[in-house]
């Protein structure tokens, strides 16, 4: 049916360019500087532009145009599908860049922490060695300041001593002599007591050796 209507329509027009105007005038040849559309006359008549010229297809040409229309129609298939795989790498791509800078980012704002992490972990080791040390400075002076106050208790002590020691032999000293005085006051009288010249002065030593002392006992050492 579409290929009777296709012969009927080509007829037409091949009439059309040849027969004469009802004014007598002869028609225009066809210009040979236009492009010649060929068309099968099994197929619809494309007016596009150029002269028209329909002629039969044989089987093998229409088998051939098939293969390749389908040849380009695979071709554009295959350049849409690399086109479309190319989109998806790039899409897949710039998926991957953007992990990967969202990554070092990540990764970046993780090393910040961790530097101001260590930083204040510095600070906070820095303020307690300092706190240490003024501790033990402290402690040392304490020691010191202990050390002193208990030498020179010690040696308050040992001054005392000394002075007691010192008063009880300065004590005993006296009392020494004093002894030995009465002692030779007690043998002056027993051996020249007797004599007529020292009989009074001899008197007067047996009174004061025989009136009661008061002794003052010497303090301990």
């Amino acid at each position: 049916m579409n290929k009777n209507i296709t012969v009927v329509l080509l007829l037409v027009l091949a009439a059309g360019c040849s027969s004469n105007p009802q004014d007598g005038a002869s028609g225009s040849p066809m210009d040979p500087r236009r492009k010649v559309s060929e068309q099968d006359c099994s197929r619809p008549i494309d007016t596009g532009g150029g002269n028209l010229m329909c002629r039969e297809v044989t089987e093998a040409e229409r088998r051939a145009r098939a293969a390749e229309e389908e040849r380009q129609a695979r071709a554009r298939r295959e350049a849409q599908e690399r086109q479309a795989r190319a989109q998806r790498e790039a899409e897949e791509r710039a998926a991957r860049e953007r992990l990967e800078r969202e990554r070092a980012e990540q990764l970046a704002l993780e090393e910040a922490a961790r530097k101001q992490r260590a930083a204040e972990e510095e600070r906070l080791a820095a303020e307690r060695r300092r706190l240490e040390a003024l501790a033990a400075l402290k402690a040392q002076e304490e020691r010191e300041r202990k050390e002193r106050a208990e030498a020179e208790a010690l040696a308050r002590q040992r001054a005392e001593q000394e002075a007691r020691e010192a008063a009880a032999r300065e004590c005993r000293r006296l009392e020494q002599e004093r002894s030995d005085g009465r002692a030779l006051l007690a043998n002056f009288v027993a051996n020249y007591g007797k004599v007529e010249e020292f009989k009074e002065i001899a008197g007067q030593i047996t009174a004061f050796l025989d009136k009661a002392r008061k002794v003052k006992p010497c303090p301990p050492a």
